[in-house]
This record gives C-alpha cells, sequence and structure tokens, in this order.
C-alpha cells in the first residue's frame, strides 16, 4: 500500500528555517513528480513547490520568492522542503503528495500524506 509520511513540522520564530521530509513506502515513487502543499485554516489547499521524478523540473507557488527549496533523493525514497525566512503567514499543514507527472494541478496528484503542522510565531 502506497504511503507518504510527513516529518519536520514545528513551531519557529519569524526568520527562522524548518526541513520537511516526506518518505515514501509502498511504491516506487522515483517515477512520480512529488510536490508539496499547504492549508491554512479556512483556506483552500494550495500548492507550494513541485519537482519532476528526474529532478529536472522543478516549481514554485508566488509566495515563496526564493525563501523555499525543493529537493528529492530518489535512492531513499524522500522528497524535502528546505524552509528560510519563515513568515507567520507561512503558517499551515503542509503536506506532500505524488502525481504521475509534474502537475501544478491538486487533483493530479494521486497519493498524499497526512499532513505536518508548521507553527511561525511572530
Amino acid at each position: 500500500q502506497a504511503q507518504l509520511v510527513e516529518s519536520g513540522g514545528g513551531l519557529v520564530q519569524a526568520g527562522g528555517s524548518l526541513r520537511l521530509s516526506c518518505a515514501a513506502s509502498g511504491r516506487t515513487f522515483s517515477r512520480y513528480a512529488m510536490g508539496w502543499f499547504r492549508q491554512a485554516p479556512g483556506k483552500e489547499r494550495e500548492i507550494v513547490a513541485a519537482i519532476s521524478w528526474n529532478t529536472g523540473n522543478t516549481y514554485y507557488g508566488d509566495f515563496v520568492k526564493g525563501r523555499f527549496t525543493i529537493s528529492r533523493d530518489n535512492a531513499m525514497n524522500t522528497v524535502y522542503l528546505q524552509m528560510n525566512s519563515l513568515k507567520p503567514e507561512d503558517t499551515a499543514v503542509y503536506y506532500c503528495a505524488a502525481a504521475g507527472r509534474l502537475s501544478l494541478e491538486i487533483h493530479r496528484y494521486q497519493y498524499w500524506g497526512q499532513g505536518t503542522q508548521v507553527t511561525v510565531s511572530s
């Protein structure tokens, strides 16, 4: 059974950094595009970053503005999201997800993790 498990969330002060990890199991996710999404209370889920299966292409939401970096280690079946210069408005539950191909559309992602909470204090 395919499973994605996020970790690395927590409480951090504004300007700080966090590194999220998403460990995949149950399938060979090395051929899947991977994405990070987030959802804040009362808001729709939005894409944060996505990466193609071979790391050749990446995408970032406009609000990232160079602060976050997505990467993956296919040998470890793990995708990462390095988040720097965090702001209070980055507070949300962060999810990783897998899709058959790189996409900006949420509905293209077939597999989802349970999410990890990121809270940025001012």
